[in-house]
């Protein structure tokens, strides 16, 4: 005899859980499935350890989807600074950081813990270790699904995907939410990592080498977007806040552009050093803002020793291009396992904005980052798990 509840939702993470809790709230008989051993390990994670929950500043424009409009009424309806609210409600203690992102003071089981309870106080059922979920509609033609675990037989009115991307695998990352979505005949949009340190050919890699462990404040722009903050050299190649941002805009076979003094004029201050300091070699005017390694990598040829006074303007062209406007084609990305975050989904075009509900499939429903929308770093990404999970447990 299979157990009945009014929602079943797929995934205690964080958009799962605020789902069932508001799900809770209307007197919804819910269970949560997960086959991780507790609920929010991504939370846990996030931030370091301090849970980014979320950013001052949050709007359409930092999410990457194939609808580009879809996000804009979950963020609306339930929005940052309503998640803002909450937590100072719960007393919990948060600062702000670098771009307005937000963490907490203390550790990130303190969010965890706030979603956690809010699901227990509305009476929500929780079934951890649940593996082998599989699922169909149910066959008496009434709508609901039929859901078998390795130990379980289950019905519900509703169903809620809330199984994330495939990034992160260590931390039980899986395809399962896109084949549950084809299952249904639902179109997924290739997914691919984001957020996620490139690799290097092995050219640039042998030559970049030396750099490794160096930091600097650059811009790295790709496909009409760009993003400057902090690049980080690595043993296995280019990371960093810039560099993970620009990940989720890159594909595989493109280059993109690197400008290393984003705050600076190499042509502007070549010009006045030629009629300052003529004798002053072209090295030694960048390597007051980089670097000395850095600089002798990316000076061409044999500039670095020739004084400036003494350069050509070609000459002083080429060194100025070479570090603002410095084309590289990584070899790829360090994949899935380093990936913060995963690039496409399940295509929002088949879902409501506004419920979250499959539009071919009644009673079906998908949240956070199973969905194609992606957000830049600085804790939007967890932002859309609340507001969708929100938006979600209105109707499921």
């Amino acid at each position: 005899m299979a157990e009945r509840f009014d929602v079943v939702v797929v995934g205690a993470g964080a958009s799962g859980l605020v789902c069932a809790e508001e799900a809770g709230k209307r007197n919804r008989r819910v269970l949560v499935l997960d086959h991780n051993k507790g609920p929010g390990r991504k939370i846990l994670m996030s931030g370091g350890g301090r849970c980014n929950f979320t950013n001052r500043q949050v709007t359409s424009e930092q999410f990457i989807s194939g609808n580009p409009h879809f996000c804009k009424s979950a963020l609306s309806r339930y929005s940052a600074q309503t998640f803002v609210d909450r937590i100072r409600n719960a007393g919990i203690a948060f600062e702000e950081r670098d771009f307005g992102r937000l963490f907490c003071k203390g550790k990130a089981s303190q969010i965890l813990d706030l979603l956690w309870n809010g699901c227990r106080r509305v009476g929500v059922g929780f079934g951890f270790h649940s593996e082998d979920i599989r699922v169909k509609a149910h066959p008496g033609g009434e709508g609901g699904f039929l859901i078998q675990t390795r130990d379980r037989r289950l019905e519900s009115t509703s169903l809620v995907i809330a199984t994330g991307g495939a990034s992160i695998p260590a931390a039980g990352a899986s395809s399962w939410g896109y084949d549950l979505a084809r299952q249904f005949g639902l179109k997924v949009v290739s997914p691919r990592p984001g957020l996620v340190p490139f690799t290097l050919n092995p050219k640039d890699k042998a030559l970049l080498k030396p750099l490794a462990g160096i930091a600097v404040n650059a811009r790295v722009a790709c496909n009409k977007s760009a993003f400057t903050e902090n690049l980080l050299f690595t043993h296995r190649g280019l990371s960093g806040p810039a560099i993970l941002q620009a990940s989720s805009h890159w594909l595989p076979g493109e280059s993109v552009s690197i400008d290393l003094l984003p705050d600076q004029n190499l042509a502007q201050l070549f010009e006045t050093a030629r009629k300052k300091h003529p004798k002053k070699q072209l090295k030694s005017i960048v390597m007051g803002f980089l670097p000395k390694r850095l600089v002798q990598v990316r000076l061409p040829g044999n500039l670095g020793g020739v004084p400036v006074g003494a350069a050509s303007k070609k000459q002083l062209a080429a060194a100025a291009d070479a570090f603002h406007h410095w084309q590289l084609v990584p070899g790829g990305t360090e994949g899935y396992r380093t990936a913060e975050v995963t690039v496409g989904g399940v295509d929002c075009n088949g879902i409501s904005s506004k419920t979250m509900e499959a539009r071919r499939v009644p009673g079906l429903y998908f949240v956070g980052e199973v969905l194609d929308v992606t957000g830049w770093l600085g804790g939007y990404n967890l932002q859309w798990a609340w507001s969708s999970g929100w938006c979600a447990g209105q109707y499921a």
